[in-house]
């Protein structure tokens, strides 16, 4: 497609309700995330319980479990994907503003009670999101439709991040913050309002009674699951007090909770769930491929998952500072990283791609590590954000090309949601693990510690470059059908 041609594609009605639909994903991720975690710094809380609050997030992490209930049954208004945007985009700003009535000191654990309820919203309108995307874009939309989601997701995360700090300290605290960032959520109803309707799909194959079987059955599996890793701990004298040791019991749980609800779902029978599971199980180097997803955005996500507690109690600058700096310009440079990654891309291939920009990911955290070392410094911290944003910018631009690549078109909405899934799980996990090792080591070494956590998802990735050159050629000959 020639240059020109491409430009013009950005101009259209379904690119601009991508942009859109865009900025109301990204928006509700700070507020159980960065913006939540200033909030609980200058509320005083301490850093280990800080770290804990990255559990919040687990919703995304397990996305892929209600995906196929979106995929199979449809709210009877509005047309394809759009009556469960609208529906959880209501939802979140009820949440939101929940959140904002909630003392951090007096009520922590109500506070991350409705921040887990935001999160899993917010994952559902994700489901909900990619699927109407995909499902909408024609094949020479994509690439356009790609950047401007990436575009209104960053802008979202700037308005809940960047402003929500400055706003939080120089005007309204952070429940105003929150009552008026559940304001804008609210209005993110209209973007699906005006956004184009897709026809609905034929029938569905299965039965409904069958699919919600399956999920009360996976459900009632994963909660068998947790409870027996919890006894079987207990009984082997594992402690459950200590934050080291309640880590030990969130592994062992979840695990244990996961293949008790897959091995449910397959005895009930859940086939919007399973269909799509056998299917990409089914392929040469699954399981290395699901691997790679879990381990190459490691590295980046221990070190992002304490960056404003560092900035603030570790450097101690102010909300403003870290604001303007690692949520603005940090914005910037992403955004910098993301469209020189979009332009490197198509000469190096995919596999190159990853791995150049992987290897630039993992050694962009040793600036946090010399702005540790080194001590308070506004321009240090500057270059450290800078680089590290722009380096994350161009790996993510690779990643998502890779989960894209790696879905089939019959079950685009689960496998995204899975694969998905899988990539947020370091974001989630590597919190309360980070909080203990910044306690046990500090800062310095906490950095160091993060750029070897990226080296076992490079010398995967080494080992995959057949597979996914294979992948990326199989792609290019495939034609999509328009949404």
């Amino acid at each position: 497609m020639a240059f020109a041609h491409y430009l013009t594609v950005f101009g259209n009605r379904r690119v601009a309700a991508v942009l859109g639909l865009g900025f109301a994903s990204g928006l509700p991720l700070a507020l159980t995330a960065g913006s939540l975690q200033a909030w609980l710094t200058v509320a005083g809380l301490d850093i280990a319980t800080i770290g804990y609050f990255a559990l919040i997030g687990q919703p995304y992490t397990y996305k892929f479990l209600w995906s196929p209930l979106l995929d199979r049954f449809e709210p009877p208004w509005l047309g394809h994907r759009r009556g469960w945007l609208l529906i959880t985009q209501l939802l979140l700003a009820a949440a939101i503003f929940a959140m904002s009535l909630i003392d951090p000191v007096q009520a922590p654990g109500l506070l991350a009670l409705f921040g887990v309820g935001v999160a899993f919203l917010s994952a559902s309108q994700d489901v909900a999101y990619d699927a109407y995307r995909t499902e909408l874009l024609r094949d020479e939309e994509r690439g356009a439709g790609a950047a401007v989601g990436v575009l209104g997701y960053r802008l979202a995360m700037l308005a809940s991040g960047a402003l929500a700090l400055i706003a939080a300290e120089k005007w309204l605290g952070w429940p105003a913050t929150y009552r008026l960032l559940a304001g804008v959520m609210a209005g993110m109803a209209l973007i699906t309002l005006l956004s184009p309707r897709l026809a609905l799909p034929e029938a569905p194959k299965s039965a409904a009674s069958l699919e919600l079987k399956g999920f009360a059955a996976m459900l009632a599996g994963a909660l068998l699951g947790y409870l027996c890793a919890r006894y079987a701990l207990a009984l082997l004298g594992v402690p459950l007090e200590g934050k080291g040791w309640g880590l030990v019991y969130l592994v062992g749980e979840v695990a244990l909770a996961g293949a008790f609800a897959l091995w449910a779902a397959r005895r009930t029978g859940f086939p919007a769930l399973t269909g799509p599971l056998d299917e990409f199980i089914s392929r040469r180097g699954a399981w290395m491929l699901l691997a790679l997803i879990v381990l190459y955005k490691l590295g980046d996500a221990f070190a992002g998952s304490l960056t404003t507690a560092f900035l603030l109690r570790g450097m101690s600058f102010s909300q403003v500072e870290v604001g303007e700096v690692n949520k603005v310009f940090g914005l910037i440079a992403t955004l910098v990283g993301a469209l020189l990654g979009g332009l490197l891309m198509p000469r190096l291939g995919l596999w190159r791609a990853l791995l150049l920009f992987g290897a630039l990911q993992a050694v962009s955290n040793l600036m946090y590590w010399v702005l540790a070392i080194s001590g308070k410094s506004y321009g240090l911290m500057v270059l450290a954000v800078g680089i590290e944003n722009l380096c994350g910018g161009m790996g993510t631009t690779a990643f998502v090309a890779l989960l894209m690549a790696l879905c089939n078109p019959q079950f685009t909405a689960t496998q995204f949601a899975l694969l998905s899934a899988l990539a947020a799980f370091g974001r989630v996990y590597v919190g309360p693990a980070s909080g203990v090792l910044v306690d046990a080591f500090g800062w310095a070494s906490f950095f160091l510690l993060t750029v070897l956590t990226a080296l076992p998802g490079l010398i995967l990735l080494i080992g995959l470059r057949a597979p996914i050159d294979a992948l990326a050629a199989s792609n290019q000959e495939v034609q999509p059908a328009d949404g």
